[in-house]
């Protein structure tokens, strides 16, 4: 593992990605209301460019009103632009199956500069 200067934190503001060539897929850095987050360029499906595809939320049904659907987690699921798959990038965990996941990785801001671990 290597520690890698991203860009000055000015440059990443919330609801931003950047992509960085970090090992062999790259990954990317998101803001997500302020704090940092890191996924692997990679969906553990058939390998697409994960940090190409859409960032939303996730449609789940809301308890309070049966047979509703509410947008939730809005800003951190990842959907891969192939199949569609679906991955919180806050953890990296697989929405439709926990089990399946991506790889996840250490972000931190010193004197302004964001640095990626990977």
């Amino acid at each position: 593992m290597q520690r890698l200067a991203v860009c000055a934190i000015e440059d990443l503001p919330p609801g931003s990605m950047k992509l960085v060539q970090a090992g062999k897929f790259g990954v990317g850095v998101y803001n997500i209301d302020g704090s940092l987050y890191a996924i692997a360029n990679y969906c553990a499906h058939e390998g697409a460019p994960l940090c190409a595809g859409y960032v939303g939320g996730a449609n789940e049904f809301d308890p309070d009103l049966p047979g509703q659907v509410r947008q939730t987690r809005v800003g951190r699921i990842a959907r891969c632009p192939w199949h569609q798959w679906e991955f919180d990038i806050t953890t990296g965990v697989n929405l439709a199956d926990p089990a399946k996941r991506v790889r996840t990785y250490e972000v931190d801001i010193v004197d302004g500069q964001v640095f990626l671990t990977a």
